[in-house]
């Protein structure tokens, strides 16, 4: 009897075993699958540190007397928890030992003595002070603000610290942002599609709103505040009127509930149309009263439902889309309508300046800056124009867009592409704050040396009034939020250079990989180095030496530089112009002179060819095959280098990944390995179909020594893609 009960005693022990290891092994797969972000909070791995801080954080002093203090105190109590592997105590009252104290001057009678208030001058509404103070024989740490939202944002730049293992005695941090208005613009349908949205359905659930609401929605508001993103656009640009109906408005407001704790404001993009199309006008002329009265009105209803509205977004008279050109009106008619409708609300209005002329043989590079310089200074000044950071279309590599510099009376902000619509989609990684800095750094010579994009969008060069930076959002119902691990990187790269544009790419690849991943310092150093290159290995695998727009229709996925149908302006032999005698857009003065656009120091070394950096040479000129490169190659030899190199680069990405097994957790681990080895299948499609293709023009041999493709080019040619989102 007693054997036979031992050995149920072993059966149960056995399967309580068996569940537990079970559970764990489900609680660590579902924790690592990639839906905590960089905000995952497990406990710091050094040793020595963890004790360092634990010595130095006793307990939490904050009053939590508004929403805003009430997330902050929870974000704090949530990461301090799990970095320290101990619970927090928060307390309204001082303690003894070495404390965190959180608030600002009006909510905290300790941080009001500190005399902090010239530091607290210098950084507006929602910069933060994070200072070592002794109060009382200790030493303690503050993080304050003039402002709630400073208190929140100093409070996740707080944690950031302690995720990312730096030493937080004797600190003296204060930060604002460069930029006021710091965008995400959702290109999310009504019907929870996303257009050029590679990362499962919407986020928003409108079927449901408002009457639930979601937890990913705070969750989503805690990422985005967490790099200080203060605005959301919810809506497609290529608006649906619906969204201007009483119905969603309700359900908007559902949603500004939610992320006004933690400051981020909601717009919506609207179409211009929506007096006539859902209002009942028979126009929508933005210079005929009963239009005008129709926005005023729609103006009121939302700021009823929605008091801290942020404003409209809107695409006008671009592929389509209807606007004030319909009744021979400027974009600063329509665009004044519409700010007049918002000015006594403190709303904005956001006008894109991504317009052109389907039908025009006029090249494309011109068209934007020909339509808005003309308008410069006869906006309102609640109006931000809109601009992409290239003059196209958010191609892999585009030089800065001329009009940057060129609108020294017209608020101008920035337009990027988090979504990597012309970057592999979900599949490639690609680190893009190499190109948002590219851009950013780039000179305008609008007010001299020194006059970058970066300090005309903050307001440094011309003085505007208003600021602002947006990004095509590439999150959605994945649960990893991307859909590729590492796109998460652009959404954090993204907020943290709108917050502040000087912050380098390789600091933010830091940060977000130890955040993300691990602080294992054998990870950084490879993982970081491949990062830091994927952008130009995306470039040369896709669009070498400044040629653009080889993009397969409509999805925009696979190669096609053969594409020639449609209008003019999306057919892909309109861009690369390969013929017998060479290949490029000639935009100097003796083709479009799209080069006159720019100031005259830029004008000049991008418009002579021996000068001309040879990443934007195709851009700018129409270059012989047989042209000698600085390599000593010729010009076909060069672009075949291009791309061997890019593929080849790719398999460096799969080695340096292979290296790192074991680093991280399994799950995320398989799924990069699996994404880099597609990329590479991919890479090699983009190289041979691409070389097989212009060697039609070049009529010249792929090197010795490069493999030759297997396959001919009739074959990549019928070639069809099935997967790709739209």
């Amino acid at each position: 009897m007693k054997a036979k009960n031992t050995y149920i005693y072993h059966v149960i022990y056995y399967l309580i075993l068996v569940i537990s290891l079970n559970l764990v092994n489900y609680s660590n797969s579902r924790a690592e699958n990639g839906h905590r972000l960089w905000l995952r909070y497990v406990p710091v791995s050094n040793s020595n540190l963890l004790r360092e801080y634990r010595s130095g954080i006793n307990g939490v002093v904050i009053q939590t007397d508004s929403p805003t203090m009430k997330a902050t105190a929870a974000e704090l109590q949530r990461g301090l928890d799990g970095l320290l592997n101990k619970h927090m105590t928060l307390s309204s009252k001082m303690m003894s030992g070495n404390m965190l104290i959180v608030g600002t001057p009006a909510s905290s009678n300790i941080i009001s003595s500190l005399n902090l208030k010239e530091q607290l001058k210098q950084i507006g509404d929602e910069g933060y002070l994070i200072k070592t103070v002794e109060i009382h024989h200790q030493e303690c740490t503050v993080i304050t603000a003039n402002k709630d939202i400073g208190v929140l944002y100093g409070s996740f730049a707080f944690l950031r610290l302690l995720q990312t293992h730096q030493q937080i005695n004797q600190l003296n941090i204060s930060s604002s942002p460069k930029i006021e208005y710091r965008i995400l613009d959702h290109w999310d349908n009504l019907n929870e599609t996303v257009e050029r949205g590679y990362a499962g359905l919407s986020l928003w659930n409108w079927a449901n709103l408002p009457e639930y609401k979601a937890p990913r929605y705070t969750e989503y508001a805690r990422a985005d505040a967490s790099i200080g993103i203060d605005g959301e656009v919810l809506n497609n640009v290529n608006a649906n009127p619906l969204i201007l109906t009483k119905k969603y408005i309700k359900k908007v407001a559902a949603l500004a509930d939610i992320f006004r704790p933690y400051g981020i404001k909601v717009y919506v993009s609207v179409p211009f149309n929506a007096p006539k199309s859902i209002g009942g006008l028979n126009t929508y002329d933005p210079l005929n009263d009963t239009v005008q009265n129709w926005w005023n009105n729609k103006a009121d209803q939302i700021y009823h439902y929605i008091p801290d509205f942020g404003g409209f977004l809107i695409k006008a008279n671009s592929e389509g889309q209807p606007g004030p050109l319909t009744y021979g009106r400027t974009y600063a008619d329509g665009a004044n309508m519409l700010a007049k409708a918002l000015a006594p609300h403190d709303g904005i209005v956001m006008w894109r300046a991504f317009v052109y002329d389907r039908n025009s043989k006029e090249d494309r590079q011109r068209q934007s800056y020909e339509s808005f310089v003309p308008l410069d200074g006869k906006f309102d000044n609640n109006v931000l124009l809109q601009v992409k950071n290239g003059p196209i279309d958010f191609q892999p590599r585009e030089p800065f867009n001329p009009l940057f510099g060129a609108l020294p009376k017209t608020q101008t902000m920035m337009e990027f592409q988090i979504t990597q619509e012309y970057m592999g989609h979900s599949h490639w990684l690609v680190y893009l704050a190499p190109l948002y800095k590219e851009a950013l750094d780039s000179d305008t010579y609008a007010r001299g040396k020194g006059s970058t994009v970066a300090k005309v969008i903050d307001g440094s060069v011309f003085h505007y009034d208003k600021t602002g930076i947006s990004g095509v959002a590439n999150t959605g119902m994945d649960e990893n939020w991307t859909g590729h691990p590492f796109a998460q990187a652009n959404w954090y790269a993204f907020g943290r250079l709108a917050w502040n544009h000087n912050i380098s790419s390789t600091q933010i690849a830091d940060e977000w990989l130890r955040m993300t991943f691990t602080n294992n310092p054998g990870f950084i150093s490879k993982v970081k180095k491949m990062m830091l290159a994927s952008r130009q290995i995306a470039v040369l695998c896709r669009d070498p030496l400044g040629l653009n727009d080889l993009f397969e229709q409509p999805h925009h996925f696979g190669p096609a530089p053969w594409y020639n149908r449609g209008p003019l302006e999306w057919r892909n032999t309109y861009y690369h112009r390969a013929d017998s005698e060479g290949i490029g857009f000639d935009r100097t003065a003796s083709g479009s002179n799209a080069i006159e656009q720019y100031f005259p120091p830029i004008a000049q070394k991008f418009g002579n060819i021996k000068t001309c950096p040879e990443k934007y040479l195709l851009w700018f000129h129409h270059v012989s095959w047989n042209y000698k490169m600085k390599s000593g190659r010729t010009l076909w030899g060069e672009l075949c280098d291009k791309y061997y190199q890019g593929a080849d680069s790719v398999r460096w990405m799969q080695k340096t990944w292979d290296k790192v097994k074991g680093s991280i957790d399994q799950q995320r681990y398989n799924h990069v390995k699996a994404l880099l080895k597609l990329q590479y299948k991919e890479a090699v499609w983009w190289r041979n179909a691409c070389l097989l293709y212009f060697q039609t023009f070049s009529n010249q041999p792929i090197p010795d020594q490069y493999s030759k493709p297997k396959k001919s080019l009739k074959y990549y040619k019928n070639l069809k893609v099935s997967y790709p989102r739209y």
